[in-house]
């Protein structure tokens, strides 16, 4: 979860170009509340680069806090950006 000034700003498209470059798997959404919320999986380099990523987004954001967790795999393939949003 990742709020600040992270809606507008392209940090979807971004992250799943970010994810795709590291062979990463997951999806990525906006939230009513104006947070993003994304999930990755994959190798641990590449989802702790994702991680990084988060906690900066693209140029024009401006994360304020990156709530990270740890959750049991999916198995996700791909990585999509979601349209709608959860709560």
């Amino acid at each position: 979860m990742v709020s600040g000034t992270v809606q507008g700003v392209f940090y979807r498209d971004t992250c799943r170009r970010v994810a795709e470059e590291h062979g990463v798997s997951g999806w990525v959404r906006n939230l009513a509340d104006g947070r993003v919320e994304a999930v990755f999986e994959g190798h641990p380099d590449g989802v702790e680069t994702l991680v990084r990523w988060a906690r900066l987004g693209p140029p024009h954001a401006d994360v304020r806090t990156a709530e990270v967790r740890d959750e049991q795999p999916e198995g996700l393939m791909g990585f999509e950006v979601r349209h709608g949003s959860g709560a």
